[in-house]
């Protein structure tokens, strides 16, 4: 991918600067069609152009990739718009989250640009077979284009339900009705990206090469495949049928597509290119390691970031500065606060329930190592909060004094100890934070684009999950059994003795935590409405001056007393907006807006 951005970079810089002989008038800012598509690595440009323009390959949201010179802001929307948690300082979706969506819009838009992606591999898929170059690479590119063009529709059909499917390069001079097409049923637009994966999964190499990372392979296909068809089958079992089909998918299909995400998951875990990553021996670090070490065994399709500044030619983002504890450059950090609900979502490693005694907490006092003993390893590769260690210290939320008259002083020191911690948002925050993916190498007082991670689009831990929930909606409680048991072997806890869906839907939000799927599953599973209508708790962590243990004091209604999340029927389906249908006579507004 890096060469790629070369490739597009001399590619501007001499097409705009060299001359010609003083006779030769063709244009020097044109490149004709021939000269274009009879190059290879002109074609690896034009195709780079629309990768750079899926920002969605980056949990979803805008800013957090491509977009800007520095690659941010990263607003993690897609995780703060679920249950796992909420927004502490840049605030973009709380109006959202507490019912605000309306015939507007604004939220996780995904209908423009993509449509002008898929305008530019409309013509790449046209005129690349075609070209003067390499058979060999022809097939691949096209392969990755038809990849490119799918995972947009799968993007938006989860959104919206059925859009206007258009395959095929447009003109100004096509039929009006070509040019103003109506929206395609929701299954039919799950049917296409399904079988168009079908259909290339065999144009793209099974190993990806060092030199082609963050480019998809046969499995990325696959995987895209089973994620579709596991929302496809979702949406047929829970859902209903609306506006003749434009949303929704008969229940009767419900068998065929969670076979199809059952099939694809299987041929991706037969063909042993891919495992669960598995090599450090503490089951905490390793679980951490597996977000931060490039090229490793479990990430099948990753968008690709390098440290340093898009400005000094680099695709870096800046999910570090944003996301980590106190101290960085602007006092700030903990963008997104985890719910206390997420914390006791984590087992303890015997498989117990991780639900906290709260009433019992509030009384004595604890240290963490007492609070969280014997936890879900995950836990703390997951979410980091008091006393979670960071960069050579420990984390610091603690938020007031309790006094030897057992009084709370919250401002100031007493004794010579502070009464607020270094976390900046200890009071207005949860008294936790997102720990997944953070560097701690990375320097937060420098630039803020700089984060190198790589962001994994599929992994093998989703496929084993994807092989699980398929199987057992299939009635084969053994195999989703077996992989449930290899996620929570490879985390560090008991095994299950018998399967349910709840249980199925728990190991979910616990592997998969912060990784931008929670809000997709409340809406496929049809259960959003009441997840997603909560308001939710925190943890404040008040230091006792005598022992220098903590007094926990549970905060309820942490999203505010006045109304709080809400999450309506006709949420299941974001709206198209009023400027798209006056624009497009022919595309009606989802029901509810």
């Amino acid at each position: 991918m890096k060469r790629l951005l070369i490739y597009l970079s001399i590619f501007l810089f001499c097409f705009s600067s060299c001359k010609k002989d003083v006779l030769d008038k063709v244009p020097l800012d044109i490149i004709s069609d021939n000269t274009l598509w009879s190059d290879q690595a002109l074609i690896d440009a034009y195709l780079t152009g629309a990768y750079s323009k899926m920002y969605i390959l980056t949990n979803e949201t805008y800013g957090n990739d491509w977009n800007t010179g520095e690659s941010w802001p990263v607003w993690s929307d897609i995780n703060s718009i679920a249950d796992e948690g909420r927004q502490n300082w840049v605030i973009t979706v709380n109006g959202y989250k507490n019912g605000n969506l309306k015939i507007g819009g604004g939220l996780l838009e995904w209908w423009e640009n993509s449509y002008n992606v898929i305008r530019t591999l409309n013509e790449f898929i046209k005129r690349v077979p075609t070209s003067p170059v390499d058979n060999a690479f022809k097939k691949r590119r096209v392969a990755e284009a038809r990849f490119l063009r799918a995972y947009n529709y799968f993007s938006m059909v989860k959104r919206y339900g059925g859009v206007p499917l258009v395959t095929v390069a447009q003109s100004v001079k096509d039929p009006i009705d070509s040019l103003y097409p109506k929206r395609a049923k929701e299954q039919e637009v799950y049917d296409f990206v399904i079988e168009e994966m079908e259909a290339i999964k065999n144009d793209l190499p099974e190993t990806i090469a060092a030199t082609d990372v963050g480019r998809p392979g046969k499995f990325a296909a696959l995987a895209l495949e089973s994620r579709a068809a596991l929302y496809a089958g979702s949406i047929a079992k829970f859902g209903t049928i609306q506006l003749n089909g434009v949303l929704g998918i008969p229940a009767s299909s419900a068998q065929s597509y969670f076979q199809k995400s059952y099939d694809a998951s299987k041929e991706i875990i037969d063909g042993n290119k891919f495992s669960l990553y598995n090599k450090q021996v503490d089951k905490a670090t390793n679980f951490r390691r597996l977000f931060l070490d490039k090229n490793n065994p479990e990430a099948i399709f990753v968008r690709p970031h390098t440290y340093s500044n898009r400005d000094a030619g680099g695709n870096g983002w800046a999910y570090d500065f944003f996301q980590c504890p106190s101290p960085m450059a602007w006092g700030g950090g903990n963008q997104d606060g985890p719910y206390l609900e997420m914390a006791e979502e984590f087992e303890y490693a015997d498989g117990t329930p991780g639900k906290l005694n709260r009433d019992f907490i509030q009384q004595g006092l604890w240290t963490t190592d007492q609070l969280w003993k014997n936890k879900d390893p995950r836990f703390f590769a997951t979410i980091f909060t008091q006393n979670t260690p960071w960069k050579g210290a420990l984390v610091d939320f603690h938020y007031g004094i309790n006094k030897s008259d057992g009084t709370i002083q919250t401002d100031g020191s007493y004794n010579g100890k502070l009464a607020k911690g270094d976390q900046a948002w200890a009071v207005t925050g949860t008294g936790f934070g997102v720990l997944k993916y953070l560097d701690e190498a990375k320097d937060n007082f420098g630039e803020r684009g700089t984060s190198g991670t790589d962001w994994i689009v599929f992994r093998y831990g989703e496929i084993l999950l994807n092989y699980a929930e398929a199987a057992f909606e299939l009635g084969d409680n053994n195999d989703a059994t077996l992989a449930i048991n290899k996620i929570r072997e490879r985390a560090g806890i008991a095994p299950i003795t018998l399967i349910d869906r709840d249980k199925i839907r728990h190991e979910r939000k616990v592997e998969l935590a912060y990784e931008g799927h929670r809000y997709w599953d409340l809406r496929r599973w049809r259960t959003a409405v009441t997840d997603l209508s909560i308001n939710n708790s925190g943890l404040r962590y008040v230091l006792d001056d005598a022992t220098g243990n903590y007094k926990l004091i549970v905060v309820n209604q942490i999203d505010g007393t006045n109304g709080g999340p809400a999450f309506y029927s006709f949420n299941y389906y974001l709206p198209i907006t009023l400027a798209r249908t006056a624009n497009n006579k022919n595309l009606v507004e989802n029901p509810g807006y």
